[in-house]
């Protein structure tokens, strides 16, 4: 079963310049299917179109043709985003409240019956490591933990779907491995995980399998068991530098 089907996807940017606009092709008629239960990396570089597709994904943005499907529902679908745990690259956080204070919001937000939120709050907590600092203000926190915060709210609700955009960003060896286990922990309760990334050795470690997309152009998915250990980077490295040659 698929939880996400991505059908001849296309996004074209007008930038506005100050004698007239400029159209930019981000994202080329991809084609895309994520399937229930795996954890599903989305490489590229900088610019390559990973953000504005995830961001279509979740109906932030509108395409200018093709269609997502997630869950079986088009995109945007408010039955579908009930089921979704998402985190952007750079989280927007109150830095005035608490990660518990943070947590009771979302939980709030997101319709968490009351007779099981403090419950929720305590072990996502416990699961992001943030259990000790869980009563002090956002704006003391570094990148790294802000990200766990972040992590632990786009999991309060108990999301069958997980979107991380660039969850290893800025984040040290311990955060790093952290961030793993997290994301691994998800796959074992049986849900599925879609996170992008240009961090190749990490996807390595936890990825069912991983699309390479470069310039909006989808090159090539990538079956983790059918390659060899540590080759990644090297299809990855091919890929790009056979797609900027064309």
């Amino acid at each position: 079963m698929n939880v996400i089907e991505i059908k001849n996807l296309t996004k074209i940017y007008k930038k506005k310049r100050f004698l007239g606009s400029r159209k930019f092709l981000a994202l080329n008629k991809l084609n895309l299917e994520v399937e229930k239960g795996e954890i599903f990396g989305f490489l590229g570089p900088n610019g390559s179109g990973k953000t504005t597709t995830i961001k279509l994904m979740l109906g932030l943005l509108f395409p200018t043709d093709g269609e997502c499907l997630v869950f079986g529902r088009k995109a945007p679908s408010l039955a579908a985003s009930s089921r979704i745990g998402y985190i952007p690259e750079i989280p927007y956080l109150y830095r005035y409240l608490t990660p518990k204070e943070v947590l009771r919001l979302y939980g709030i937000i997101s319709s968490v019956p009351k007779a099981i939120l403090e419950k929720n709050i305590d072990e996502t907590l416990e699961l992001v490591k943030m259990k000790q600092e869980q009563d002090s203000r956002l704006g003391e926190f570094s990148k790294g933990m802000l990200q766990r915060v972040g992590v632990a709210q786009s999991l309060i609700h108990g999301p069958e779907l997980l979107v991380l955009d660039e969850p290893f960003t800025g984040l040290d060896p311990i955060g790093l491995k952290d961030m793993r286990d997290i994301i691994l922990k998800q796959k074992n309760e049986g849900r599925t995980v879609f996170f992008s990334s240009h961090i190749i050795s990490e996807a390595e470690k936890i990825c069912n399998r991983v699309a390479i997309i470069f310039n909006g152009h989808l090159l090539k998915v990538v079956e983790m068991e059918k390659i060899a250990p540590g080759t990644l980077e090297d299809i990855f490295i091919e890929e790009i530098t056979k797609a900027n040659a064309n």
